[in-house]
């Protein structure tokens, strides 16, 4: 069996829908500030601008039909983390967890205040080179901000999470 096609991150609309998006909220999706927080289902929206794939698996899948028909991976830290780095070929993204001199603008940050709690999900919007937290500037949504360093954030812990592509849904290959 071949393995599935790829289809190319557009790493650009994933930008220019976070600059588009940082202090507002779009309309087509529900805003969670009051429900924890909107940082993951903001970085759920600039990556679906550049893949433009969902995975409608229930409850292992990555989609937004509406506020309470969602999957974990749309709005939870953890479960974005975990749906990114998922060995399936499912539709949807997919990457890996990499190293701040592997990202891209376009690519995620993950932070844990607290421990070992991952809480805060910003998507990459520029980078210097080389790579350093202070020239790594991220958008993001709960504490709404767009070009913010990242080494402003007083975070515990951190990590990186590089996209590759999305897979196509079965019906497109």
């Amino acid at each position: 069996m071949l393995p599935p096609t790829v289809l190319p991150y557009d790493r650009e609309k994933a930008i220019a829908y976070a600059h588009q998006w940082a202090y507002r909220r779009n309309p087509n999706y529900f805003d969670y500030e009051n429900l924890g927080g909107d940082c993951t289902n903001f970085a759920s929206q600039c990556l679906y601008a550049g893949a433009g794939v969902m995975d409608f698996t229930p409850t292992f899948g990555w989609y937004y039909l509406s506020a309470n028909n969602k999957a974990p991976a749309w709005t939870g830290v953890k479960y974005f983390y975990n749906y990114i780095t998922r060995k399936e070929t499912r539709p949807g993204p997919f990457g890996f967890d990499a190293t701040l001199e592997q990202l891209e603008p376009g690519d995620f940050v993950q932070l844990a205040f607290q421990g070992n709690v991952y809480s805060h999900t910003p998507i990459i919007v520029q980078m210097g080179n080389p790579a350093t937290l202070s020239n790594t500037l991220v958008a993001a949504h709960s504490y709404d901000v767009d070009y913010r360093p990242l080494d402003t954030y007083a975070f515990q812990q951190i990590r990186f999470l590089h996209i590759l592509g999305a897979y196509p849904p079965p019906w497109s290959r």
